[in-house]
């Protein structure tokens, strides 16, 4: 799987993180969240597919001193689809500075 890791992160800093997430319902199952990709950014078969497969996102999970987002694009409502793929370059680079922002409004470093 290919993914994009934030490691070294303290553990105070690791708790107002994990706290933020669950307050903006983004808990999947433990310690794994979903961040949904903008329409405006779907490729034109995960278009195609939005009402039968979507909504799309990208997990992040969680651990001890890390955060990780996974570089695939997964469908809400399947698990096999031809429209479930590795994020296109514009993708992950949303995702990726989605990310980095979001650690640095909660004044975590990077």
């Amino acid at each position: 799987m290919r993914s994009f890791v934030i490691d070294e992160i303290s553990p105070e800093d690791m708790e107002k993180l994990e706290k933020w997430l669950k307050e903006q319902e983004l808990l999947s199952i433990e310690h794994l969240y979903h961040f949904h990709l903008p329409p405006r950014l779907l490729s034109p078969m995960q278009q195609e597919h939005a009402a039968e497969c979507g909504p799309f996102y990208m997990a992040v999970e969680t651990g001890r001193d890390w955060i990780k987002l996974e570089l695939l694009v997964r469908a809400k409502r399947i698990l096999r689809c031809a429209c479930i793929a590795y994020a296109t370059p514009e993708q992950q680079e949303y995702m990726i500075s989605y990310l980095e922002n979001l650690l640095k409004d909660l004044k975590i470093p990077l």
